[in-house]
């Protein structure tokens, strides 16, 4: 079987550098017209963890990747080890259902930015995040231009955490979605407005 990594995810607004600052502008990217005038697109909350994805062959979990490293479980730190531990949870909880193929999700937890009160490791398989209600029913209820999705971003809901019992948190931005494939991406410190720690620390240019 062919192993890929997980799609780059680049924002439907361009990006600009301003005042040192990496930012997006009032300009559609080039081929992501679809985000905005596409009713079937749907957005889920972007979650900040480590991806990872997992191969099923003949209805077993055969092989786990961190984006193109593969994770040996005989050879593997402590961060490894995380990571398995992570994709064990998940089966637990049924997230591993799948047919054969290459599935790729989000492993969040103690060692992996620990936005979301998990006091274990776990992967969320991108496949979940609608039936697990973690996207924005708001998404397409108000005008799509920059300035109103700019102020939508500011009063996103932590939909983890609140699946969690928690009325606050983390948010780190959006995944958008087509139903044939096509994704993008938008974070919260992609915006001028913002003023916290930006994507691993503080890097804004990370494409």
């Amino acid at each position: 079987m062919k192993i890929n990594d997980m799609p780059k995810l680049c924002s439907p607004f361009v990006r600009k550098e301003i005042n040192g600052k990496y930012v997006v502008i009032p300009e559609i990217a080039e081929g992501y017209e679809w985000v905005f005038n596409d009713d079937n697109v749907w957005v889920e909350e972007k979650l900040h963890g480590t991806n990872v994805s997992i191969i099923i062959e003949n209805s077993r979990i055969s092989r786990i990747f961190n984006r193109t490293k593969e994770i040996d479980f005989w050879t593997s730190n402590k961060g490894d080890m995380a990571i398995i531990d992570g994709i064990r949870n998940a089966k637990s909880k049924g997230y591993c259902n799948f047919t054969d193929g290459q599935y790729f999700g989000e492993l969040i937890g103690p060692k992996f930015f620990n936005k979301y009160h998990e006091e274990e490791h776990i992967w969320i398989p991108y496949e979940i995040m609608k039936d697990k209600n973690l996207y924005y029913k708001s998404w397409g209820k108000y005008p799509k231009d920059f300035e109103t999705i700019s102020n939508w971003f500011k009063e996103l809901m932590p939909l983890y955490n609140i699946s969690k019992g928690y009325k606050d948190g983390f948010v780190e931005g959006v995944v958008f979605k087509h139903p044939d494939g096509r994704m993008a991406k938008l974070r919260c410190d992609m915006f001028d407005w913002y003023k916290g720690e930006g994507h691993k620390g503080g890097k804004q240019k990370d494409e």
